[in-house]
């Protein structure tokens, strides 16, 4: 018994010791690409509620931003929760001080109830992954 606890002390301790080296190596890192690294600046709320709409509608919303940083500004991918949310982003990279917008489509056919779609952007900022969300409720159809 004496001996698994030793393995599982060894086994953590080990863990933790690379867990702390890594840490520290990226924060330097992390420093240097921070102060020329591009910045994404929302002009709008990050959460867009939509309201109440009747399901059959697409509910869209230009969510507009800024590149505030000291390089361009490159979107590399924008990913939607569920295929009912559609994004469509600017392929060319926006430069310091540009500014660009990202449109989502959602549509409600088939989604009666409350909603909420999160729209997952990676790009060439820091940090590299922002989140937007579109919510509110589908009223349902009534013929069924």
């Amino acid at each position: 018994m004496k001996f698994v606890r030793y393995l599982l002390f060894i086994s953590f301790t080990t863990l933790a010791g690379f867990a702390c080296n890594n840490a520290r190596s990226d924060q330097g890192t992390e420093n240097q690409i921070s102060a020329d690294a591009p910045v994404f600046t929302l002009k709008d709320d990050r959460v867009y509620d939509f309201g109440k709409v009747k399901e059959g509608e697409i509910v869209e919303k230009t969510f507009a931003f800024q590149n505030t940083g000291k390089s361009p500004l490159l979107i590399s991918n924008i990913t939607a929760s569920c295929g009912c949310t559609t994004p469509e982003w600017p392929k060319e990279p926006i430069p310091p001080g540009g500014e660009s917008t990202i449109v989502v489509r959602f549509n409600s056919t088939g989604k009666p109830g409350q909603q909420s779609k999160a729209v997952t952007i990676t790009a060439n900022t820091e940090p590299p992954v922002i989140e937007l969300f579109i919510k509110g409720v589908v009223e349902g159809t009534q013929n069924q």
